[in-house]
């Protein structure tokens, strides 16, 4: 499997929402996503709610970006495909991974850049 067989004519949604990234000592329930692991707790929230977050670190002005496609396991560099050519435009980049999609996360200032460069990748960006 190709990666810009999934990228060519795939729909890339922008979120509405603006998010933070927080590290934390809790899990969140109102956070799009908490990642733990052994050493740290990780939510991410609507920048809205992060007054509610009891955080050591807060990462402000994140765009969601999801790919609405379902990407099998077998896929084989997704993702260093749309990390590339983001890291061509100078674009950074955060991830999460679900079972069957990935959501990347690029700071709001650079959204704009993020969005030109996905199109010139085939993907349909939408609202």
């Amino acid at each position: 499997m190709d990666p810009s067989d999934f990228l060519h004519n795939g729909t890339v949604s922008v979120s509405d929402d603006t998010y933070a990234v927080c590290r934390t000592d809790h899990n969140h329930p109102g956070a799009f996503a908490t990642i733990q692991d052994e050493t740290e707790t990780t939510v991410v929230v609507e920048q809205d709610n992060v007054d509610t977050i009891d955080a050591s670190e807060i990462e402000s002005g994140w765009k969601r970006l999801t790919f609405e496609m379902d990407l099998p396991f077998e896929l084989v560099g997704f993702l260093a495909a749309v990390a590339s050519a983001l890291a061509e435009v100078d674009v950074s980049v955060f991830v999460i991974s679900t079972y069957s999609t990935d959501h990347v996360f690029v700071k709001e200032d650079e959204l704009d850049a993020a969005v030109l460069r996905l199109e010139d990748l085939g993907c349909n960006v939408t609202d």
